[in-house]
């Protein structure tokens, strides 16, 4: 059974569409989009293996002619250089204003996708096809695009809604544990952020996620959508309680740098322990119960994820490095790292209130344990 969770953005409102088999179906779902029957697709070379001839006969069912771009996977991709490749290649292929390209992989694809459509031609159409949990249940959704910068993680971007989302539950299976396990990072975020029954449910039905199941594969990713998508209409540009959607994210984008952007750490990992982080932060601070950052530990640990820096191989920069990274983030404001902490399960929010020597304890600690 499909379900779809409509965005309401206006002029801008678009369907995500939830589902096994909607690879196979693309064709009829993207048809109705077009303006003349043929798209541009983008894709990386290990989803294209896996998925792309399958698609791109789904388009041609319907009638509708394709011609695909393949770049490197990974997380190296979200750069300038790639950017202006895809750019380069779609206007090579005569893209169009009305026209509508596609984003056919995990988050590094519909990031950059997306904001090479954002800046053709001052904005073309683009329709996410996610291949991976964390793309279905985060990155796809919400008109978030951008490229890394040297910098910092997703500093350059723009936002840019896409037209249609098709979030197929049967490619998951098609996933690596590890990558499967980094998407799920992302979705017991939606329960610690605001939906308490939401991370109740996800405590019960662990092994049925872990292990695949459709039916609670097809729940979580609809449920997270749900969420991802009541915000994104609340603040579509960020100004308020879109912040919320980043739980986890600023110590995560602080590791990512200090990793390199590279296998040591997917941004999936990061944000799961990124969560236990600021939920152990808020403990410290006294918002919450000391019980909470340990029932999260304790779940992803029982989803076989990392919960500690001590899960990070390799060397990492000492607690005031790290807190210098932190402050590259987008979210600072006036100089000040805006932090997502919590008062329970549930009950995130948004505050700059935060000590230092608190951050820095939490992240000597953790050091410390590794």
């Amino acid at each position: 059974m499909t379900e779809t969770v409509h965005v309401a953005l206006g002029e801008r409102a678009y369907d995500v569409r939830i589902g096994a088999g909607l690879l196979a179906d693309a064709g009829a779902e993207i048809a109705p989009l077009l303006r003349r029957k043929r798209v541009a697709v983008v894709s990386d070379a290990t989803v294209a293996a896996a998925h792309l001839e399958a698609f791109q006969a789904a388009l041609a069912a319907e009638g509708v002619a394709s011609e695909a771009l393949q770049l490197p996977p990974g997380e190296a991709t979200k750069c300038w250089r790639e950017l202006e490749y895809v750019v380069e290649w779609l206007l090579a292929q005569k893209v169009e204003r009305r026209d509508v390209v596609i984003a056919l992989g995990g988050g590094v694809i519909g990031d950059l996708v997306g904001f090479a459509a954002a800046i053709l031609r001052r904005g073309v159409r683009f329709v996410q096809v996610p291949t991976s949990l964390l793309a279905q249940v985060d990155s796809s959704v919400g008109g978030k695009t951008g490229i890394n910068s040297p910098a910092g993680k997703n500093l350059v971007g723009a936002f840019h809604q896409p037209s249609l989302v098709l979030a197929d539950i049967g490619v998951l299976d098609t996933l690596t544990d590890r990558d499967f396990r980094a998407g799920y990072g992302e979705v017991v975020k939606y329960g610690l952020l605001g939906d308490a029954a939401f991370f109740d449910w996800l405590e019960a039905n662990a092994g049925a996620v872990a292990g695949r199941d459709r039916a609670a594969l097809s729940y979580a990713v609809k449920r997270s959508v749900e969420m991802k998508a009541e915000i994104v209409v609340r603040d579509e540009t960020e100004q308020g309680d879109r912040a919320l959607l980043n739980l986890g994210h600023t110590f995560c984008h602080a590791l990512e740098a200090a990793t390199g952007y590279s296998d040591r750490l997917l941004h999936g990992e990061g944000v799961a322990i990124g969560c236990a982080l600021a939920f152990e932060l808020s403990s410290r601070l006294g918002l919450c119960s000391q019980e909470d950052p340990s029932r999260l530990r304790a779940h992803l640990r029982a989803m076989g994820m990392k919960a500690d820096l001590a899960d990070i191989p390799g060397d990492l920069p000492g607690a005031e490095a790290l807190l210098d990274l932190m402050g590259q983030d987008k979210k600072v404001l006036d100089g000040a790292i805006r932090f997502i902490l919590a008062r329970g399960i549930g009950q995130a929010f948004v505050t700059s209130d935060v000590p230092r020597d608190a951050v820095l304890g939490v992240l000597r600690d953790g050091l410390a344990g590794r």
